[in-house]
């Protein structure tokens, strides 16, 4: 979940790396570092904060050097300190380390180098990585990257790391198990990165290091891929970027979040572009046309995922079951494979994940894979690990999300979800012709009404207002919105710190009523497609307790407005397709709350945005 940035060439490192590092805070901004080497020495700096933080630290040092590694941590082993912060030096101070992931048999392999004469000064699994190596490259009598290779053959747990020798000052070696690493591939110089923000304006080609894959990466010459098991020969695939510059800016808005939530009408419209051919009636994913027999074959599906995804796909098992008639079940990745499931070869598994490297996740396509089940990806990374681990998959295209809180995610992926769930039916020929068209009709017109509830903005401002010091709040949904509900609640956790909860709004008379008075907020979806009339019976069941009532209903309702004490309109639209606009007040409405309590949205506290840990 930290993220790690690296360069090698002819340029000032430093720039480089700390604005690489600001790119890469979304994955962990508890504390920062960078070392630089000048042609002498290595001048470290690193401190508790963000990267902001680690700025004027670095002032306290050479910022002299053309080869440079940093870090940006979301601690794991050790609190937050500048003693814990990355980089690590090892006993010697010749060699100095970053490193993303968790090495889960540090605390032996400590005892045996405390044994052998090494001394600790932080709490860090990534400290005694570091003299593993120096130990292993002093007793072997080997160079910096075989030593890598022997140590990292005695660990265990995951890691995405650099490495920096003083004895080869012109060699960076990275290394790969679990957490993501990519290496920018420019004219005489090399960047490293957890992902391609940091170098994107550098150079569109890029090397993605697969499992259990290391690299030795010298000036003026190739890279040199090594399996680490083996020490076998791999071969490096350069991929052309197609990210640009200007889609991890903030474009002129005061947020990353509130421009990935106005960015939503583009991104659905491109998930679904070169895909839906509404006025011919076709849906085109290769994915699903190449594979069509293991889905219409399948006993059931099984989605995946973990947080905002698996809102998602709660989503899609109401749109598989209802529209394709196919049995869904949705499993928390981080709960699936320790409870011995029960998989075959004739089950589907779906994996949503936003970073396509989300470790729960990773870890359930690989249990799946082994018992004989097709696994079928959607995330919004190319060349990200479960687009590689996966059998066949759909990209969201929503461009990159760097806001932690995730919003253009869970409507691309839903989209993706619909697509899939469309294609299915009309192959399963439980649709009509009629009805068929119609839903395909109707989503083309989503980006156009996703926009029109954006429009509601100033007016959930002012409700936000009356509702930015609450405590708690209840999100209560029905149907295709009791997920959204859910999003909700997690929307106003995660970046407000407001505790909040969302329920089945049928469920609430099992308990959450008796939490109910004039300070509770309830927050209910009450479109008029679906359970309209019983969720009317609902919110009057809150109002008769005197609970405050914010609304999110059809446009032009009535009856609920008659209830509500505040009532926010989204465009009608087909019952499955609610989900896309329902959501769109309640991300704004999170979004708001937390500016005026002075949260840090971007950055919310204890999180990262890609969690490649379990």
């Amino acid at each position: 979940m930290c993220g790690i940035v690296g360069y090698i060439g002819y340029r000032e490192a430093f720039p480089i790396v700390i604005k690489g590092l600001q790119r890469l805070e979304y994955r962990g901004y508890d504390s920062a570092g960078i070392a630089l080497f000048d042609g002498n020495q290595i001048n470290l700096a690193k401190t508790k904060g963000k990267v902001e933080d680690l700025k004027n630290k670095a002032k306290e040092i050479s910022q002299k050097g053309s080869i440079g590694i940093g870090h940006t941590r979301w601690a794991t082993h050790g609190v937050p300190n500048d003693v814990n912060s990355h980089p690590h030096y090892s006993n010697s101070g010749e060699l100095v380390i970053i490193h993303n992931g968790i090495i889960e048999n540090y605390e032996a392999i400590k005892q045996e180098l405390t044994k052998r004469g090494y001394v600790f000064h932080s709490d860090t699994d990534t400290e005694v990585l570091i003299n593993l190596i120096e130990e292993v490259k002093k007793t072997e009598g080997v160079k910096l990257g075989k030593a890598v290779q022997i140590a990292l053959n005695q660990v265990v747990g995951a890691y995405a790391i650099a490495v920096f020798d003083k004895e080869k000052p012109d060699e960076i070696v990275v290394a790969k198990l679990g957490s993501p690493l990519a290496i920018g591939i420019g004219e005489e110089e090399f960047f490293i990165a957890s992902d391609a923000s940091p170098f994107i304006e550098f150079t569109n080609n890029a090397v993605y290091l697969e499992d259990e894959e290391m690299a030795i990466i010298r000036l003026g010459k190739e890279i040199k891929l090594r399996k680490i098991k083996d020490d076998a020969v791999a071969y490096p695939r350069i991929l052309e970027l197609q990210m640009n510059l200007e889609e991890i800016e903030k474009g002129g808005y005061d947020h990353f979040m509130l421009k990935e939530i106005y960015e939503q009408p583009r991104a659905i419209k491109d998930t679904y572009r070169g895909r839906l051919l509404a006025d011919q009636g076709i849906i085109r994913m290769a994915g699903i046309d190449l594979n069509m027999e293991k889905f219409l074959n399948a006993n059931r599906i099984i989605i995946v995922a973990c947080g905002t995804s698996w809102h998602a796909g709660l989503v899609a098992e109401y749109i598989f079951e209802d529209l394709a008639r196919i049995p869904v079940e949705v499993e928390y990745a981080s709960e699936f494979r320790y409870r011995n499931p029960v998989i075959t070869d004739k089950d589907v598994l779906i994996a949503i994940s936003q970073s396509g490297e989300t470790a729960d996740t990773l870890a359930a396509i690989k249990l799946a894979k082994e018992k004989g089940a097709f696994v079928f990806g959607v995330c919004n990374v190319v060349g990200s690990s479960i687009a590689r681990e996966t059998d066949a998959g759909a990209y969201t295209h929503a461009g990159p999300e760097i806001g932690v809180a995730s919003t253009k995610a869970f409507t691309t992926q839903i989209t993706v979800l619909t697509l899939m769930a469309l294609k299915l039916a009309k192959a399963k020929g439980v649709f009509s012709e009629s009805r068929y068209h119609e839903y395909l009709t109707e989503l083309e017109t989503i980006p156009n009404k996703v926009e029109k509830a954006l429009e509601s903005n100033t007016l959930i401002e002012i409700i936000a207002d009356v509702y930015k010091d609450s405590t708690n709040c209840l999100y209560l949904g029905r149907g295709y919105n009791f997920p959204v509900a859910l999003e909700g609640a997690l929307k106003l956790k995660e970046i407000s710190y407001i505790h909040a909860e969302g329920y089945p709004a049928a469920e609430m008379k099992h308990g959450p009523i008796a939490l109910i008075d004039e300070h509770m907020p309830v927050f209910v979806i009450a479109t008029k497609k679906g359970h309209y009339e019983k969720v009317v019976s609902n919110i009057q069941e809150i109002k008769s307790r005197k609970g405050k009532i914010i609304a999110i209903v059809t446009e032009g309702d009535e009856q609920v407005k008659d209830l509500a004490d505040h009532v926010i309109e989204v465009p009608e639209t087909l019952e499955s397709l609610t989900p896309l606009l329902t959501t769109i007040p309640l991300q704004l409405l999170s979004y708001h709350i937390a500016v005026m309590r002075g949260c840090n949205v971007d950055q919310p506290r204890n999180l990262a945005k890609s969690v490649t840990v379990e």
